[in-house]
């Protein structure tokens, strides 16, 4: 089991397309592996754990029936799907680059690592809720503000680590990344909506869970 996933961790690691180039080393954190002081990095990819329903936010490459018909978000259940992954991403126009630490209050964006498409959201309501509808939109060159999201650390951590609780608002809309245990019944059958809500809630707390965490890169 260990072997299998160090064996997708590698393939994910050289499947990384960052504009920075591949750094010396890299570190795999399951969520077996301490994560304590693990620091997540522009170029990480990992996937997010719902603190509540500890499902994890997923996409694939089926559209919503109802909203935008956009590429559809969910809450999944199962630890070992590898729709599940995101790679941390700089808003654009900006000085990050791979390896640099994420101080809480910045803007990030969150690319699905298997379509390539942006963690996004609008005013369009969601499938179940009729909250804000969230979505997966655009690609490796097209990226526009509903893809920009406020990291904020819960407690007293400056920088965003493996083992923090974490909020993500949508700088649009002013939502905060949310699920609950809501399920869908057909196409996602056993998967849960991810929406948006404007009201701080147990419901939109996430932690980072497994994937490939980049070191940090050392100043010179």
């Amino acid at each position: 089991m260990a072997m299998g996933f160090l064996g997708f961790a590698l393939f994910l690691f050289l499947s990384l397309d960052l504009d920075q180039g591949s750094p010396s080393s890299a570190s795999a954190a399951s969520s077996s592996s301490t994560s304590q002081n693990v620091e997540i990095t522009y170029g990480t990819v990992l996937k997010l754990m719902h603190e509540k329903t500890k499902f994890r936010l997923h996409s694939h490459d089926v559209p919503y029936g109802s909203g935008s018909g956009q590429q559809s978000v969910t809450g999944f259940p199962n630890v070992d799907d590898s729709n599940s992954y995101w790679i941390v991403r700089p808003e654009p126009d900006t000085s990050a680059k791979q390896g640099d630490t994420i101080p809480s209050g910045t803007i990030i964006r969150l690319q699905h690592m298997r379509t390539r498409k942006w963690l996004h959201s609008h005013l369009h309501a969601s499938p179940i809720s009729g909250n804000l509808e969230v979505s997966c939109f655009g690609g490796e060159s097209e990226s526009d503000t509903g893809d920009y999201w406020r990291l904020i650390i819960e407690g007293s951590g400056k920088t965003w680590k493996q083992d923090q609780k974490i909020r993500l608002q949508h700088v649009d809309t002013g939502g905060y990344l949310h699920s609950h245990d809501k399920k869908y019944a057909r196409i996602a059958g056993g998967q849960q909506e991810v929406c948006g809500v404007r009201e701080k809630r147990a419901d939109n707390v996430w932690l980072a869970a497994e994937g490939v965490y980049l070191p940090v890169t050392k100043s010179k």
